[in-house]
């Protein structure tokens, strides 16, 4: 498995994967959010890991930001969206996906790297301490729909 930047080739099997890590996203919007981390490729990076099939078995999406909870201000590398496949997971490949995102960020001034995970997601936050992040704070959003008067 190597883990590679993102080519244009290999976009609709990026699209595969998102469905998959955010299954009830329509895919136009999948579609949108892909092309605006297209199109902000100085704080943008798709990384993906890609088998002996030249198919793509996970990715890893990261930024930089100027904040993130528990994280000093200044320049922030962030993972926001990581996912491999369920049959690749437990051999490293998550692991090689956020080296080079950390990796990247570095070599783009980011002092500390930033992510998070949903609270019921158990198996990645486990992933996320096992490659030495730890837990700042947890957060649980609520809404209700207004009926119009």
């Amino acid at each position: 498995m190597r883990v590679l930047l993102l080519k244009r080739m290999q976009i609709d099997q990026w699209m595969r994967l998102r469905g998959e890590l955010w299954p009830h996203c329509p895919a136009d919007q999948h579609r949108r959010e892909m092309t605006e981390i297209l199109a902000e490729s100085d704080f943008n990076r798709v990384f993906v890991a890609v088998g002996s099939d030249r198919k793509v078995h996970g990715f890893l999406e990261a930024s930089i930001r100027l904040t993130a909870e528990g994280c000093r201000p200044g320049r922030i590398g962030y993972i926001e969206g990581w996912y491999v496949e369920p049959r690749r997971r437990g051999k490293g490949v998550g692991a090689a996906l956020v080296a080079e995102a950390e990796a990247w960020a570095a070599s783009n001034g980011c002092k500390e790297m930033a992510s998070d995970a949903q609270v019921s997601n158990e198996a990645g936050i486990a992933a996320h301490q096992k490659l030495g992040y730890e837990e700042v704070e947890r957060l649980v959003h609520f809404r209700k729909e207004l009926k119009a008067r």
